[in-house]
């Protein structure tokens, strides 16, 4: 009864003292401790099974109990002076809270009377200022009505006087007065309603009306539509017209402007009429050579009397634009059969000279302005002549280094002039399309044709494989033409250009690079095993030459070199054109044929290792291996192998050297070919004795050091082949290892024997079990009986979709479960 009462109080004191997690944190950052008593996931079972592990250490005790009573009886100690220290705490805490009220309730007090106290002072002062604003108002008001009355006389006189300087054309004054007055009159605007102030606000109007009309027939005199320009040049009177005009409706302005170009325009329209021979494109000169006299002759006669900021030179020269381009776009339609390549590009050429040399001049403020004919938007530069980018020159060299996506200068500001006039010759550039395919396709043929005649590259293992020089004269062309084609537009026939492009780099891919790779053949005649195990040292068995062989190289070089140039080229092509046409030129077909080229090589060079390898294989798998009585040295077909090896890597590496990446490719596409390959043939040596497992093995071990060095061998650099190559190598050769060492253990018991296979392979293939089987040279009752077995320890297949391509980790047999147990008894023991 006594013990049920105890653990009921137990469990109302755990219930009572169970705190919740932020207060059990916050106690441990206070009073940290380690002691096991102090933490909240207490468990008494637990502490007494630490204490007392083992029945011997209950030897101890009486005194670990005396430890705890005392540890009991100093808490108790303490407990019992924390609450006697806290008896008037709360007394103490009570005092305190009244006399904080009080402090509270005098502060407030006091707040009240500042509140009061300051409404007074503000009523006080509000008395004191009213007088004051009162005289602030009339000050301003009389202000206000002085200063309007002297605008109004200011205004009445001013607009007499612009009466009788406007019939006296006394423009220089009436320009300043003028202004005055508007600046006056916009101070009535708000009095429009009284009677007098509109009436001079009307005058005012007439004054400006007739002041437009007279201007402009005072300029018709001086400049008439039809006849000669007045002989005595422009008077002061016209040049203070034009500061009147400034101030009058813009139209006026606009009005003598067009009225002034197309009087000085007019002996252009003549004496370059569709019908005359200078009118034709191999006479543009002429036309650009006249309003560049035309400028000069009217900054000498005219350049003082017009403002300058209304840019009368720079508007003539667009105007002159204008008219060419029509013009042009006129007599091209006509003539449309006589225009050839040649003409196209010296018309094109002088152009955006011509364009070149107004961005120079001019700010092209004024082709936004709508006094004139509204201009087509020119589209954005993307002409590297007004850039400050490298030369031509300097990029075509920059493409044959692939360095086009160097850093480069910033650019410098667009010309606004660009396409101005040669924005006319777009429709026409189809000729220059057709020529440029007609070249491209010359200069293919010609590539053709000096490959034919000067054979394949020479053999280099120096710096590496030879980039074919037609593929850096075929982008240098291509730089050309694209640099070409963007200074005569860039619309539809960069887009055009970029169609050519894509077609003769297909050309070249297949006539130039495809067509030229050596043809797999079969071998003639073949090797006999004698011939083989006899082979001597520098004995060719490889089908290509070493010609053959640095030809595939350099082709596999070249068409690395395009692919990236081809990359290069997209993003230069899409730099050039309109940013609307970017989405429409797009090279990753050519770069994918280029991509398949350079596989195509890679694949010829591991096919003729291959195939030089297949003799030497066949030679192991026709040895009598049961005959073999000692191991020795490495077999000979082994240091066959060896041989071709370092016939051939060195070779293809000292020409691949400038595309590493290439020739890992190639280390790990022969990699995964030779190993299945060699275990395949492996299998097929049968019956095997003891001593020959054991010489196949350190032949196989010798392989597997050849190949891990194959990426450096030969070389007197020596350097890490890469990891994801070695894995390859290791895990290949590490199988056909453990198949030699499941050949190489004895086969009874055969319980032993199928385990000792599944750890080794980890393979659960029959097929692969019972050519294991054929290797040791075991009777088919006996196979029968072992294939049986085999079935029998298969570990179950993981469930799911892999379930039938992988095995997952073996589960361990009963035996090796007992054996585990027992290691971990005697370990436990040893420790206690």
């Amino acid at each position: 009864m006594m013990e049920e009462e105890e653990l009921e109080f137990v469990e109302e004191l755990e219930a009572v003292l169970q705190l919740t997690p932020d207060v059990q944190l916050a106690i441990e950052q206070v009073f940290p401790s380690q002691d096991p008593l102090d933490r909240a996931d207490f468990n008494a079972v637990e502490y007494i099974n630490t204490l007392f592990p083992t029945e011997q250490s209950l030897a101890n005790i009486d005194e670990v109990v005396n430890k705890i009573r005392l540890k009991i009886r100093r808490l108790d100690d303490n407990i019992r002076t924390v609450v006697r220290g806290q008896t008037n705490v709360g007394q103490d805490g009570r005092q305190a809270l009244e006399e904080a009220q009080k402090a509270i309730q005098q502060l407030f007090g006091k707040i009240k009377d500042i509140k009061d106290k300051a409404e007074k002072s503000e009523q006080m002062v509000k008395e004191i200022t009213r007088d004051i604003k009162q005289l602030d108002h009339a000050k301003r008001h009389m202000t206000t009505s002085i200063t309007t009355l002297n605008h109004l006389h200011m205004l009445a006189g001013g607009v007499d006087s612009l009466e009788a300087m406007t019939r006296r054309r006394q423009y220089g004054e009436v320009a300043n007065l003028l202004q005055g007055v508007m600046n006056v009159l916009e101070h009535f605007h708000k009095y429009m309603g009284i009677p007098q102030i509109r009436q001079l606000s009307e005058r005012v109007k007439a004054a400006q009306t007739e002041l437009g009309q007279q201007i402009l027939a005072d300029f018709e005199e001086a400049f008439p539509s039809q006849g000669t320009k007045r002989p005595g040049g422009p008077s002061n009177v016209l040049r203070d017209a034009c500061l009147v005009a400034n101030i009058l409706d813009p139209r006026i302005k606009q009005e003598i402007i067009k009225k002034f170009i197309k009087q000085h325009l007019s002996e252009y329209l003549v004496l370059f009429q569709e019908n005359q021979d200078v009118a034709w494109l191999d006479k543009i000169d002429r036309r650009y050579a006249w309003i560049k006299r035309q400028l000069v002759d009217y900054e000498e006669k005219y350049g003082r009397m017009f403002p300058r900021e209304w840019y009368m030179t720079e508007r003539i020269a667009v105007e002159f634009c204008h008219i060419t381009r029509t013009e042009l776009a006129k007599i091209m339609r006509t003539r449309a059969k006589e225009i050839e390549v040649k003409l196209l590009l010296f018309a094109i050429q002088r152009t955006t000279n011509f364009e070149g040399f107004l961005a120079k001049r001019f700010s092209g403020c004024t082709l936004a302005d709508g006094s004139l004919k509204k201009l087509e938007s020119p589209p954005p530069s993307t002409n590297p002549f007004l850039e400050d980018e490298p030369t031509p020159e300097m990029e075509e060299l920059a493409m044959e280094k692939g360095d086009l996506d160097q850093p480069k200068k910033p650019k410098a500001p667009d010309n606004p002039f660009h396409g101005i006039v040669s924005k006319c010759f777009e429709p026409h550039l189809y000729v220059y399309i057709e020529s440029q395919d007609k070249n491209l396709g010359e200069l293919i043929d010609r590539f053709v044709t000096d490959f034919k005649a000067q054979g394949p590259p020479k053999p280099n293992t120096d710096e590496g494989g030879a980039v074919l020089p037609s593929c850096a004269d075929l982008f240098v062309y291509y730089k050309k033409c694209m640099v070409q084609c963007s200074q005569l537009s860039t619309g539809e026939p960069m887009i055009a250009l970029t169609t050519i492009f894509q077609k003769y780099l297909r050309e070249y891919a297949w006539k130039i690079l495809s067509g030229n790779l050596p043809k797999t053949t079969s071998s003639s005649g073949g090797l006999t095993i004698s011939s083989l195990l006899k082979e001597k040292e520098g004995s060719e068995v490889a089908k290509f030459t070493l010609e053959e062989l640095c030809l595939i190289c350099s082709i596999l070089s070249t068409a690395e070199y395009c692919l990236a140039t081809t990359q290069q080229l997209e993003e230069k092509l899409k730099e050039k054109v309109d940013i609307s046409l970017t989405e429409r030129i797009n090279l990753t077909g050519e770069m994918d044929t280029f991509s398949t080229v350079i596989s195509s090589s890679i694949q010829l060079l591991v096919q003729d290792l291959d195939a030089a390898c297949d003799p030497a294989l066949t030679a192991m798998s026709k040895m009598q291996w049961q005959n073999v009585e000692h191991v020795g040295d490495q077999s000979p077909y082994v240091t066959s192998v060896i041989l071709h090896i370092k016939q051939n890597v060195p070779i293809i590496r000292d020409n691949l050297a400038s595309t590493r990446k290439y020739f890992t490719q190639f280390c790990i596409k022969f990699a995964n070919s030779f190993i299945p390959k060699f275990i395949t043939h492996l299998f097929k040596c049968k019956p095997i004795s003891m001593v020959g497992a054991e010489q196949l093995l350190l032949d196989t071990h010798s392989l597997k050091m050849v190949l891990l060095d194959l990426p450096s061998i030969g070389s007197q650099v020596v350097r890490k082949a890469p990891a994801s190559y070695t894995k390859i190598v290791v895990k290949g050769m590490t199988r056909a290892e453990m198949i030699l060492k499941v050949v190489m253990a004895p086969h009874e018991p055969s319980v032993v024997f199928v385990d000792n296979y599944i750890k080794l392979l980890s393979d659960c293939n029959t097929e692969t079990f019972q050519k294991i089987l054929d290797m040791k040279g075991l009777k088919r009752s006996e196979q029968s009986s072992m294939l049986e077995l085999f079935r029998q320890r298969l570990p179950t297949p993981p469930s799911g979709p892999e379930g039938s391509s992988s095995l997952s980790l073996l589960a361990p047999t009963p035996e090796q479960e007992s054996s585990r147990i027992r290691k971990l008894e005697k370990l436990i023991k040893k420790r206690l």
